[in-house]
C-alpha cells in the first residue's frame, strides 16, 4: 500500500486530501480519548470539555464522509485496479471513526459521575497513557508504512488488551460499589485499542 499512498500524495487531482482527512481523524480520535479519559481518571470537569469533545467527534464523522465520497469517485474513475486499496481504506477509515465513538463511552462514565476503585486507578492511568501514546504513534506508522514499527505497535496493543481483559475477569469476581464502573473502564480502554490496531494491521497484512 505504501506505493499507492505515495502516488496518491503526488496526484494533482485533490486526492491527497484523503490522507489529510484520515490523519486528522487519527489526531481527533486521540484528542477525544485524552479528554474523555482525563475527565474520568484525572478529575477534569466533564461540563468544561463537553462541547469541544462533541465538536471534535462531529469533525471525525464529517471527515469520514468526505473520504468515503472521494474514494467512491476515485474507484469509479480508475476502475478495478484501484478497488482493493480503496476497499482497504474504506475499512480503516471506519476504524478511525470508531476510536472516537469508543472514547465517548469513557466520557459517558464521567458524565454519570462514575467512580473508579482506588485499587485499580493507577493501573488504568498507566493503560490510558500507553494508549494515548499509541494513538499518537499510529499516524506516523501508517503514513510511512513502517512494517517493523507496525509489528511492534500490534504487539503492544495486544499486551494492553490482554491486561484489560485480565482485569475485567478479575473484577467480575469482586464486590464493591465501584467495581462495575471500573470494569467498564477497562473494557472501553480495550475497545479503543482494537480499531487502532486494525488500522496498523493493514500495513503488514493483506486485505483479506
Amino acid at each position: 500500500m505504501f506505493e499507492w499512498i505515495s502516488a496518491l500524495r503526488s496526484q494533482p487531482s485533490g486526492l491527497d486530501e484523503i490522507m489529510q482527512y484520515f490523519e486528522q481523524m487519527l489526531e481527533d480520535g486521540r484528542h477525544v480519548f485524552d479528554a474523555a479519559s482525563n475527565s474520568l481518571l484525572g478529575g477534569t470537569d466533564p461540563e468544561i470539555i463537553k462541547e469541544d469533545l462533541w465538536a471534535t467527534d462531529k469533525r471525525i464523522n464529517s471527515n469520514e464522509r468526505r473520504i468515503r465520497r472521494r474514494l467512491i469517485t476515485h474507484a469509479a474513475v480508475h476502475g478495478r485496479t484501484e478497488f482493493p486499496v480503496c476497499l482497504a481504506l474504506m475499512s480503516i477509515v471506519k476504524d478511525a471513526e470508531r476510536i472516537g465513538d469508543f472514547a465517548k463511552n469513557v466520557f459517558d462514565l464521567s458524565m454519570l459521575q462514575a467512580k473508579i476503585d482506588d485499587a485499580y486507578k493507577e493501573d488504568l492511568v498507566r493503560i490510558k497513557d500507553a494508549t494515548s501514546r499509541l494513538l499518537a504513534k499510529s499516524r506516523n506508522v501508517y503514513e510511512t508504512q513502517d512494517a517493523n514499527g507496525a509489528r511492534a505497535f500490534i504487539t503492544e496493543c495486544e499486551e494492553l488488551q490482554s491486561r484489560c481483559e485480565e482485569k475485567v475477569r478479575e473484577l467480575c469476581m469482586a464486590s464493591g460499589e465501584n467495581v462495575a464502573a471500573t470494569a467498564m473502564t477497562y473494557r472501553y480502554m480495550k475497545r479503543v485499542l482494537a480499531p487502532s490496531m486494525n488500522i496498523i494491521t493493514s500495513v503488514v497484512m493483506p486485505l483479506d
